[in-house]
């Protein structure tokens, strides 16, 4: 979780600047791309700009799986995950929703700069669903802590269904979405990695 005088100062940098101002070392840079092959130890993948990457996998290493979902199952209660881009009027426009099932409640909870798909720096929202409106899409209010977001979601946004998974899922020609940080060693480990189910390529 963000400490929260960083969390205040991020947050302040968005207000005033927008995500471009975010410090480089504070955004959230996910990998994308698609596994080549998988040893039980050690993941082989090709990311989106065609580099070749080689991971460690841990029994630490959090597998989930991402199914298609539907607008509808966006609910009031409901603990979910959007990247989005900040407006001018400080709400946000969502770029996709990830809604998380009830084991995974409180994930990754809070608001955070986050590289999106294409690398520009938008943010990552992760919290409750609150107040929740039916028009032309969804706004919706998403609360995370004693803090929350306004998101307005249009109704061409792709929605998943986060589940917990298991190393299964790391099968060749998966897409993934992989959270990753430097070892001791100076390899790659993976923290989490979130694995496309059915071809689904994960749209965070």
């Amino acid at each position: 979780m963000m400490h929260p005088f960083r969390a205040l100062v991020l947050g302040s940098l968005f207000a005033t600047f927008g995500a471009a101002a975010v410090p480089a070392d504070q955004v959230i840079k996910p990998t994308r791309g698609t596994i080549d092959q998988f040893n039980g130890h050690t993941l082989q993948l090709t990311t989106r700009q065609g580099e070749k990457l080689s991971v460690d996998v841990t029994d630490k290493t959090r597998v989930n799986s991402v199914s298609k979902a539907q607008m509808s199952d966006i609910k009031p209660d409901s603990f979910i995950g959007t990247a989005a881009v900040p407006q001018p009027n400080g709400t946000l426009r969502a770029l996709e929703v990830h809604v998380f099932a009830p084991s995974l409640r409180g994930s990754g909870e809070g608001f955070n700069p986050f590289e999106s798909a294409d690398g520009k720096v938008n943010t990552m929202t992760n919290g409750t669903v609150g107040k929740l409106v039916n028009s032309q899409g969804r706004t919706l209010t998403v609360k995370y802590g004693d803090k929350a977001k306004t998101v307005n979601v249009p109704d061409d946004v792709p929605v998943v269904l986060i589940e917990p998974g298991n190393t299964s899922l790391l099968k060749p020609g998966t897409k993934v979405v992989l959270f990753g940080q430097k070892g001791d060693d100076g390899k790659l480990v993976a923290r989490g990695i979130s694995a496309g189910k059915d071809g689904l390529t994960p749209p965070m």
